[in-house]
């Protein structure tokens, strides 16, 4: 048998398949999946005995799941929503990245490092990673909130900041390595960087704005979903790589900015699930890419060192981020999730440290640190936000002391109540006309603006993935009448489905889908009935058809 060099499915084939395994373990240890693909990654990393696969094939292939993760993002936030949050983003951002950056050149100097070494290892704390960040607030649905706007408005911010400071690193190496560079020829290097990221942005907003829409509706009217498909990821690759070649803005800005273009077409929506399978499976080769990197001697070898830079970057950064954003009065549920979303570093922290190491400004230790750091707080990242969740829930108010109160029974502990899974645009319909009906409602969401509407609405709310067992426990359905299933996944909703079924055989079992395959497995699971969205539209226009006059 000839021997097959193929690197790329090597990398691909082993990065996937101990992810899928080692995810696997994680979620049954009840810890995010999370952690089991940067396990994963150190595992087939070439400072690990046995089996490594090619780290910088992994790097590249680790960058399309940035390039698909910020288009997706860009497609949910307007030019509006960015200009919105610009006035508080753009200070806070700058005030977190100096005091990291300070924290980080201290602790160097304690090392015994130059301070611009310090300097430049501060700054690679002071990243958060795109990928972990806008991942957490993805599946807790708080994108499309103000602390999820907030939140990527800080990491554009962050970009921005990033990208004139690779521009601007080689000619700070020279002038800390002899001093001969003149500050004219720094000043010309920033202004020459803003003038690219303008020109980019200019163009996008200019030019971007008309011919992307109009691209894609021109596929669209072809009728080929396969091309429809094809533009999306030729547009928010091709955006990104040519920004990247022609303008010096980072991969992931520039698909960024690709995305909040695209947004403003009708197509959004459709672009955005063309768009996820492909996503989610390179934002998990990412993960594996950040294990690959890892020498695991640093934790031997300086644990101190280490644990102060996981200290700088879990506990001050999201220490400061959060006094930032109480300071612009958004309240202390935005304050802990921008806290908690900050509490990580990524992949800009690795092309820094980096670059920093080839130019000779920072010795092997920084790099070794960034990483460590890196791994480490990504894998406690979720854990952070677990703790921090529980505590952006508002309270109940407390009573007097002394004060005996009876508290009327909720509609969870009411025999015969109906739960709702999901407050979206068709949950709060179904929820709003149940409880007109008099019915006691309890609703499982884990949006902001869908728990809002559901308490306004009168409804008994819990927070959380409603798939979760011990989420799904607290709505009490061995005593419920009906369950109402109106999240849109079908993968989600089957599990809630099943586990229903478990609870209460007798119970009424209400879904939603999205094609016959949907339909087919929610009934398989146990759902009484099963809407297909298209199946009654269809039914709809029929009626009217044949009421309507010859």
């Amino acid at each position: 048998m000839p021997e097959h060099h193929t690197p790329l499915i090597a990398t691909i084939a082993a990065g996937l398949a101990l992810a899928y395994a080692f995810g696997l373990l994680a979620h049954r240890l009840r810890i995010q999946p999370l952690a089991g693909y940067v396990l994963a990654g150190v595992v087939v990393s070439p400072s690990t005995p046995g089996f490594s696969t090619d780290s910088a094939l992994a790097g590249e292939l680790a960058e399309i799941g940035v390039i698909l993760l910020m288009f997706g993002v860009g497609l949910h936030f307007s030019l509006r929503d960015l200009m919105a949050v610009a006035r508080m983003v753009v200070p806070g951002a700058l005030v977190q990245i100096v005091v990291a950056t300070l924290m980080g050149a201290g602790l160097g100097h304690l090392l015994g490092w130059s301070w611009t070494a310090g300097l430049v290892f501060g700054l690679a704390l002071s990243v958060a990673s795109t990928v972990v960040m806008v991942r957490a607030f993805q599946e807790r649905h708080m994108l499309d909130t103000e602390r999820g706007r907030f939140a990527v408005g800080w990491l554009v911010v962050e970009d921005l900041v990033t990208i004139l400071t690779l521009v601007m690193l080689p000619t700070i190496a020279m002038m800390a390595t002899d001093g001969a560079v003149p500050p004219g020829r720094l000043a010309f290097q920033l202004l020459v960087t803003l003038v690219k990221v303008g020109i980019f942005v200019t163009g996008m907003l200019l030019v971007g704005r008309r011919v992307i829409p109009w691209l894609m509706h021109y596929t669209a009217h072809t009728g080929s979903r396969e091309l429809f498909r094809l533009a999306v990821y030729a547009l928010a690759i091709g955006v990104a790589f040519g920004a990247a070649k022609l303008f010096d803005v980072s991969f992931a800005l520039g698909a960024f900015f690709a995305g909040v273009v695209m947004g403003e077409s009708t197509l959004s929506q459709q672009a955005t699930e063309e768009a996820l399978p492909l996503r989610d499976a390179f934002a998990v080769l990412f993960f594996v890419s950040v294990g690959m990197l890892l020498n695991p001697e640093v934790i031997v070898d300086a644990p101190l060192a280490l644990a102060a830079t996981v200290v700088i970057i879990v506990g001050v950064k999201a220490a400061v981020s959060w006094a930032i954003v109480r300071t612009f009065k958004l309240g202390d549920p935005a304050a802990l999730a921008v806290a908690a979303g900050r509490a990580q570093i990524g992949e800009f922290s690795f092309v820094l440290i980096g670059l920093g190491l080839e130019l000779g400004m920072v010795p092997p230790l920084a790099r070794d640190l960034v990483l460590g750091g890196a791994i480490i707080s990504i894998v406690l990242n979720p854990l952070v936000f677990a703790l921090l969740v529980k505590r952006m829930q508002p309270e109940s108010a407390p009573f007097a002391s002394g004060e005996q109160v009876i508290a009327a029974p909720t509609p969870a502990q009411q025999p015969r109540h109906d739960v709702l899974i999901g407050y979206g645009r068709v949950g709060s319909l179904v929820g709003a006309a149940l409880r007109r009906s008099g019915a006691e409602l309890v609703v499982i969401e884990t949006n902001e603006d869908g728990l809002e509407k559901a308490r306004r609405d009168g409804a008994e709310v819990f927070v959380g993935n409603a798939a979760d067992p011990e989420i799904l426990a607290q709505a009490n359905l061995a005593a419920a009448r009906r369950l109402f299933v109106t999240i849109p996944e079908a993968f989600e909703a089957g599990q809630v489905v099943e586990q229903a079924r478990a609870i209460n055989p007798l119970l009424e079992i209400l879904a939603r889908a999205h094609s016959d395959a949907a339909v087919e497995h929610l009934e398989r699971l146990g759902a009484n009935l099963v809407v297909l969205g298209e199946r009654e539209i269809a039914e709809r226009m029929l009626e009217r058809a044949d009421t309507a006059p010859a």
